[in-house]
This record gives C-alpha cells, sequence and structure tokens, in this order.
C-alpha cells in the first residue's frame, strides 16, 4: 500500500462524515484511512462503520492528548509507505490523491504540502475568512501560497512525509499548537527534501465565525514565539509583520483620537489633518482587501466581511505573538504559561 491517511478527530462526528465521504470519489485508490478519536464525547464510529467495505478505514479511540500525539497513534498503526495528514475540517476534491501521486512520480520527495480553498457551499463567512488565511494581502505569502515571502513550510491540513522519515523524526512533538510547524522544521533540518504540491489543494473550513477565528489566530501568534524559543533562527522578518501590523494600526487609531480630543478643546480645526489623515492607510487596505476578495469571490458582502477577517487575522495573530513575547522573551516565562488563559486549559 502506497498512501496511509491519518486523520485525529476530537467531537467533530459531521465533518468526518464529509471528508470519508469525498475520499469515495478518489480517482486513485490506493490509500487505507486511520481515523483516531481524541477522547471525544461525540465519537464518529458510526459514521465510520458506514464507510466499511467502500473504504479501507480503521477506527481507534485514545484518551485526549492533542492532535500531534493522535497522529503520532495513527503513524504508529499505518502501513503506507507515505503518510497523508489531514484535519478533519477538510473535503477533498476528487483529483487529490492523484495529484499528490503523479507529483511524487515525477520528482519524489521526503515531505510535502498542498494549500487550501474554499468551497462554493461554504458560508459567507467561512469563504472570507479562507480568503484572509490565503492571501498575499494578509499571510498567505507567509503561510505557503503560490506567491510566498518564506519557504514552504507543511501545514497538518494538508501534509504528506515519507513513513520511514516520519519514525525517524519521532513524528509530531507535544506542542498543542504549532506542532506542525515545529515538525516542519525538523523535516528541513535532518536534510530531507520538502515540497509544495500546487494542485493537490484541499477544501479547508477552518472557523465558522470571526470570534473562534480570532482565538485560532492569537494561538498562532502564541505559537510562534514558542516555535523561536527553540528554533532561534526559525524566527523571519515576514513572521514579524502582523505584529507591525497591529502596532501600526493601533498608534493610527490613537493619534486620530489625540487629533480629536485638541479639535475639542482647541475649538478649531488646525488639527482636522491630525484627526482624518491617520485613517487613509487604515482606508487603503480596506480598499485591497475589498476589491481583491470581490475579484475572487464575486460577491461585495463577502468582500465586506473580508475586511473583518482579515483584520482579525492580523491583529490577532500580532496581539498573540506580542504577548507571548512579552511573558516569554521579556518576564521568561515558560511555553505553557503562554497559553494557560486559553488552550492548555
Amino acid at each position: 500500500m502506497k498512501y496511509s491517511i491519518i486523520i485525529p478527530v476530537f467531537n467533530r462526528p459531521d465533518e468526518v462524515d464529509e471528508l470519508l465521504d469525498s475520499m469515495t470519489r478518489q480517482t486513485c485508490r490506493d490509500f487505507e484511512v486511520i481515523i483516531v478519536e481524541d477522547g471525544s464525547e461525540r465519537d464518529c464510529r458510526e459514521i465510520v462503520e458506514k464507510y466499511n467495505g467502500t473504504l479501507d478505514v480503521h477506527y481507534h479511540t485514545k484518551p485526549n492528548s492533542g492532535p500531534g500525539q493522535s497522529r503520532n497513534y495513527g503513524a504508529e498503526r499505518a502501513h503506507g509507505e507515505y503518510l497523508i495528514v489531514l484535519d478533519s475540517d477538510v473535503v477533498l476534491p476528487p483529483g487529490y490523491m492523484q495529484s499528490v501521486d503523479d507529483e511524487l512520480t515525477r520528482k519524489p520527495a521526503d515531505a510535502f504540502g498542498g494549500p487550501d480553498c474554499a468551497h462554493p457551499s461554504f458560508t459567507d463567512t467561512q469563504k472570507a475568512i479562507s480568503y484572509s488565511m490565503t492571501s498575499f494581502f494578509t499571510t498567505g505569502g507567509i503561510r505557503g501560497g503560490r506567491k510566498k515571502l518564506d519557504k514552504f513550510y507543511p501545514r497538518s491540513f494538508n501534509m504528506g512525509i515519507r513513513r520511514d522519515v516520519y519514525m525517524r523524526l519521532g513524528g509530531f512533538s507535544r506542542m498543542r499548537f504549532g506542532e506542525d510547524i515545529d515538525f516542519s522544521i525538523r523535516i528541513f533540518k535532518a536534510g530531507c527534501s520538502c515540497r509544495l504540491f500546487p494542485e493537490a489543494w484541499v477544501w479547508h473550513k477552518r472557523r465558522t465565525d470571526l470570534r473562534k477565528f480570532f482565538r485560532q489566530v492569537y494561538n498562532s501568534g502564541i505559537a510562534r514565539i514558542n516555535l523561536y524559543k527553540k528554533y532561534p533562527e526559525s524566527l523571519k522578518p515576514v513572521h514579524l509583520l502582523p505584529a507591525v501590523f497591529t502596532v501600526g494600526v493601533a498608534a493610527l487609531v490613537l493619534t486620530s483620537a489625540v487629533g480629536r480630543v485638541l479639535m475639542h478643546y482647541d475649538n478649531t480645526d488646525r488639527w482636522y489633518w491630525l484627526c482624518a489623515a491617520p485613517w487613509l492607510p487604515i482606508l487603503t487596505y480596506c480598499t485591497v482587501i475589498f476589491a481583491d476578495s470581490v475579484r475572487q469571490y464575486r460577491n461585495a458582502r463577502i468582500g465586506c466581511i473580508a475586511i473583518a477577517a482579515a483584520f482579525t487575522q492580523l491583529v490577532g495573530y500580532g496581539s498573540g505573538f506580542i504577548s507571548a513575547w512579552w511573558k516569554r522573551c521579556v518576564m521568561g516565562h515558560d511555553e505553557f504559561s503562554a497559553f494557560e488563559k486559553n488552550f492548555y486549559n
């Protein structure tokens, strides 16, 4: 068997149903599926059993330990030459496995990954969030789109690796967030070949509202500092951009507020530009996001939500990054203290 697809699951039976259904439509079928239930209260056993006979699918349960350790649990029980790690909230287009197979036939790789995009059935908010995570004007260039600012690091929502390499490197670490980047860094450090497969893309649902999305990207910002503490060389100038954006927006808004106060107490319009000018770069950025997202989705409503999603992503990530930098680099706290209120509980 050439491929083993490993999917950690936590309380998401409906998503697993959609993902497994999409696997039945693959044109390349040389794969097994390993579902690892990570201590869920709502398990997906009945969903998985529905696909017995249609897919070579195996269901395992274990106490909750996080996605990284659940992937390792699945890898230990896999038989494929290559392990493909997917998140439970993705859906595969029919040609996904064939695209992976074609790329590896054309040029072998020790590890690989693919991009993601929004499915037509996604809500407008999901599409806007997908845009904010993949656009070059947000952090899509950092994450590994076709236009990228840093070398490609596979992410766990769509990631593949030779099984022997996975085992030699010990799989995913015990980090509860950022564990996929940690693994990718170790892949590069081991001298392994790693490539982006542009055509091996998935539909990725991500979060369904901006509040949950903020928490997700806030944790990503924290994880970046934790990765820096483990691998100082991994922090590149591009990773500072969301923090710079966050500080810049805060400074512009504060400057405008000062101008407004001066206009009130000075009772004159000479402070008008101090009040108004700081909004020009913000409005310019909003215009760029709106125009680009409308060009992509042909929907003005998505364009408006995309503005909110872009600010949520950049400010959320930047805030988490700054908070973790203060706690870990200035105050000298450990990795767990950076997440004490929002992830490690």
